[in-house]
């Protein structure tokens, strides 16, 4: 993506104000503040990382609701508006694959020569916890 992504919400926070998006609204008002909160501290981050960081901390938070609360809904509306700016998940096929070429690779491959080499090409994308059990699996 060539466009900073604060450009890009930037733009779609536009569009949602002309089509009175109130939900994809107020959730991509709340990125750009966390954006621009990441772009003025002392360690700043990628700005994809502050989006996966939001979407797993949102999906996370999901449990502790009861069911039925009204919260649900609103956070399952603010989820789609922010996997739209996440990049394309991984099948757990694709994921197998990499672990093979990685361990390929690798001349004494072990558990956390994979996992460094494949960690920064599955996140956002696919589940830690199950890409680690897969690499366990494989050894």
């Amino acid at each position: 993506m060539d466009q900073k992504m604060l450009e890009v919400i930037n733009i779609d926070i536009k569009d949602a104000m002309k089509a009175k998006e109130k939900e994809k609204l107020q959730a991509l008002r709340y990125i750009k503040s966390m954006l621009m909160e990441n772009n003025t501290s002392k360690k700043p981050v990628s700005e994809m990382d502050v989006i996966i960081k939001h979407h797993k901390k949102l999906k996370d938070g999901l449990v502790n609701f009861p069911a039925g609360h009204a919260m649900i809904e609103q956070t399952h509306k603010e989820l789609a508006v922010i996997e739209a700016y996440l990049p394309k998940p991984l099948e757990e096929n694709d994921v197998a694959n990499m672990i093979s070429e990685i361990k390929a690779k690798l001349d004494a491959p072990n558990m956390g020569a994979i996992m460094k080499e494949l960690q920064p090409q599955i996140k956002g994308r696919f589940d830690g916890k199950k890409a680690s059990q897969m690499v366990k699996d494989s050894i």
